[in-house]
């Protein structure tokens, strides 16, 4: 270690980063001999200040300021309508600000030091050296509650395909998705050239002709992973403010509330009638958006329950939403989710 510091002294030369110092980026007081001094004025986090960053990296910089991962526009945008435009402001004020903005991620967070989630950090990365990319300590830290244990297969017990044989997020995920590509988007499915599984898998390339009737037959009305997502995946419940919500394993199929003539797998977004009733919101429209949407669960596989057998769905309706099992006192748009299954023509 360097003089009792968190930075290896082989970086001070090696990595261009500290060519000016740590005055440079984090302020304070170089020139003084103790640590009360000399921590005068220092910046904790000072990529939260994309001013800094840019000063080398101006056009990432640029990109990154209207990027979903630093605006976190997402989260906002998705629960607006249900807010009459009083409780909009309140929401802004007392809730987006001081919670949902905790997802917030700077520059640092993903390549120097892991962010504060829950009170909880995975600390420098390594060592304060600036890493390009360590997708085991960045990604899985911010996106471990779903998305990378499903991939893994920590959570349900099925990984992914694409990661049993080695593929990594950025694979997929293109650099243009996390540092923004200079516009501002509502969320993150108005971003174009997000992956796909036909970019990879063409329809009428398959190996087989089973394969290749059943794709030509279920194209746009079915999404890929409402067959090939392999195993359950997590749905929260009974989210309120302050106090979390409560995870469980499932597997939901139902219409895609953002494209009505496709079936895909949904997960429940716990977002109920007093989520944020201490912040004194009742959310006046609370029935106008579901409490279902769709999502593309990163646990796929070539083979699965419904790709082998036609009737899991079209006879047994495994899995589908029913009245009987929606959510209880959820918002009444979720019966148009229901999806009536259709029989097999013999």
């Amino acid at each position: 270690m360097y003089k009792g510091f968190l930075v290896d002294r082989g970086l001070i030369n090696a990595d261009p980063h500290f060519l000016n110092g740590c005055g440079s980026c984090h302020k304070g007081n170089e020139g003084e001999q103790t640590k009360e001094n000399a921590h005068k004025g220092m910046v904790k986090r000072p990529s939260d200040d994309l001013k800094i960053c840019g000063n080398c990296h101006d056009a990432i910089a640029k990109t990154y300021m209207s990027s979903l991962h630093y605006t976190t526009a997402g989260q906002r945008n998705g629960i607006l309508k249900r807010f009459s435009k009083k409780e909009q402001k309140i929401f802004d004020e007392k809730v987006f600000e001081k919670s949902c903005r905790s997802c917030h991620a700077s520059c640092g967070d993903c390549h120097v030091k892991g962010p504060v989630i829950s009170g909880i950090s995975i600390g420098l990365i390594k060592g304060h050296k600036f890493v390009k990319r360590d997708e085991g300590k960045t990604c899985a830290f911010c996106h471990g509650g779903r998305i990378y244990p499903e991939f893994t297969g920590e959570y349900g017990g099925t990984a992914d395909i694409h990661y049993q044989k080695g593929m990594i997020c950025l694979d997929c995920h293109k650099n243009y998705e996390f540092h923004g590509d200079g516009n501002i988007y509502s969320s993150r499915k108005e971003v174009k050239g997000r992956p796909a599984c036909t970019n990879c898998h063409k329809i009428g390339q398959e190996k087989n002709e089973r394969a290749r009737a059943s794709h030509v037959k279920h194209k746009e009305k079915l999404s890929c992973q409402a067959c090939h997502a392999a195993a359950s995946y997590r749905n929260c419940y009974g989210c309120h403010l302050g106090q979390g919500a409560t995870a469980t394993p499932g597997f939901l199929l139902g219409i895609s509330p953002r494209d009505r003539k496709t079936v895909t797998t949904l997960r429940v977004i716990p977002t109920v009638r007093d989520t944020f009733a201490s912040a004194g919101i009742k959310m006046e429209s609370f029935d106008v958006l579901p409490n279902y949407w769709d999502t593309a669960p990163h646990n796929i596989r070539k083979r699965t329950e419904r790709t082998r057998s036609c009737e899991v769905c079209h006879k047994e309706g495994e899995n589908f939403l029913s009245r009987e099992t929606l959510i209880k006192d959820g918002s009444r748009a979720n019966e148009s989710l229901i999806y009536s299954i259709k029989s097999i023509k013999k």
